[in-house]
């Protein structure tokens, strides 16, 4: 019998339910599912409050990870692992950095075939990128990342969002905003990319699988979204380092997320829709090549 890992964080709920569908097939094939939740010993509030949610900014960013409880696996070898995780301030939340720099879990990496799953907003490129490196350093073998977003617009995401990691409500802001999160029918057909990975896991053979997946149609990337994520994370990690070597005291600190705070919503609300048009009518009609080679690129499981 096969056997497979599934581990992953889930703060709202919204990525075990991605994951729960993802492994519909698995388990109408009897597959021996080890399904491990990472547990941080600091647990995340949830809903956040305002401090919380721009508090855990710098370490998320320059990628440290926190302290958790040491995972329990039910085997030594698995014949794939299968990696859930969300993206915080377009990197690898918390959690998922952890357990990606955690000794045990790496040890059991080494020579696997390994496939991620991503429950984000709409921005996942850099945080994938992490991962990947974080993975190839640990000896796994990324044979598939399966992203599954917020497909409204930018703007409107961001606040749905916060209003959902805020009050905890997963509903209509003001009874007039779209539902945050991925939609119900995303998450309800995520079972068709478990079926794509049951048959390579079936076979032996990962080899084509993230082009099968591709095959789907169902990944996609924006070219405002690839502009935003290209350039933002060198800023977040500008903020983040000044952050955490101004910030030597509580107050000092609070100051400078502050600050971030401030310059984060000037950023998305101001700046980035004129940021935006000018790019998509001075720069954008010369750089189709560019732009389609990227979203290849992200697209694939490449190392850069």
């Amino acid at each position: 019998m096969k056997k497979i890992l599934v581990i992953n964080f889930s703060q709202t709920g919204q990525l075990n339910a991605i994951i729960d569908n993802f492994l519909i097939p698995f388990k109408n094939s009897a597959i021996d599912i080890d399904r491990v939740f990472i547990e941080p010993k600091k647990p995340f509030p949830f809903p956040w409050s305002t401090k919380s949610f721009y508090d855990v900014m710098p370490e998320t960013v320059l990628e440290q990870p926190i302290e958790i409880y040491a995972p329990k696996f039910k085997h030594n070898e698995y014949d794939l692992i299968i990696l859930g995780y969300q993206t915080w301030y377009l990197s690898p939340s918390m959690p998922t950095t952890a357990i990606l720099k955690n000794e045990q879990f790496c040890n059991l990496l080494k020579g696997k075939p390994i496939v991620t799953i991503i429950g984000a907003r709409n921005m996942w490129l850099n945080s994938q990128e992490s991962v990947k490196a974080l993975i190839k350093n640990a000896g796994g073998k990324l044979v598939a990342n399966i992203p599954l977003v917020d497909k409204t617009s930018n703007l409107i995401s961001v606040i749905t969002i916060f209003y959902w990691l805020s009050t905890g409500k997963k509903d209509r802001k003001w009874g007039i905003f779209p539902l945050p999160g991925i939609s119900d029918e995303d998450i309800n057909e995520s079972h068709i990319f478990g079926e794509k990975v049951v048959e390579s896991l079936q076979k032996d053979n990962f080899s084509n699988l993230q082009n099968d997946i591709l095959k789907l149609n169902k990944i996609q990337i924006k070219t405002n979204i690839l502009f935003i994520e290209l350039r933002a994370k060198k800023l977040f990690k500008i903020w983040a380092n000044t952050i955490q070597k101004k910030g030597t005291t509580p107050k000092k600190r609070a100051l400078w997320l502050l600050l971030f705070r401030i310059y984060l919503n000037v950023a998305l609300f101001g700046l980035s829709p004129i940021v935006l048009l000018v790019y998509n009518i001075v720069v954008r009609p010369f750089t189709f090549n560019r732009i389609k080679n990227k979203k290849e690129y992200f697209c694939t499981i490449k190392i850069n």
